[in-house]
């Protein structure tokens, strides 16, 4: 959860050449109104900024460890779901399985999502 009484999606996203990256980054655009202002949403375009190389770094290593990253190359999922932090998703979620992971998310973080 964010400071802010909100949750954070972000999408491991490696850019709009990427089919499977926009249909993920669609899925989320189309649930996240329905929550107003409670979700900061953020595609990690790890090909586009630093900061968000960074980010996919830090994600991986939260799954893998920072030695299955260096000696394996082991990262996170392209694309991937991630909700405050942990991965939720490796594929494509059907929109109902995406609304279950949001309010079970707000539900762990004991905030109402409406």
């Amino acid at each position: 959860m964010t400071s802010n009484g909100s949750i954070h999606i972000e999408i491991i996203h490696q850019g709009d050449h990427c089919a499977s990256c926009q249909y993920m980054a669609d899925a989320v655009e189309e649930v996240i109104p329905k929550y107003n202002d409670s979700i900061r949403f953020t595609k990690v375009e790890y090909t586009k900024s630093k900061v968000h190389a960074r980010r996919f770094y830090d994600l991986s290593v939260s799954l893998y460890g920072e030695e299955e990253l260096k000696k394996r190359m082991r990262c996170a999922p392209i694309p991937s779901l991630f909700i405050d932090g942990e991965l939720i998703f490796d594929v494509i979620p059907p929109r109902d399985e995406l609304i279950n992971a949001i309010d079970s998310a707000f539900k762990k973080c004991g905030i109402s999502a409406l």
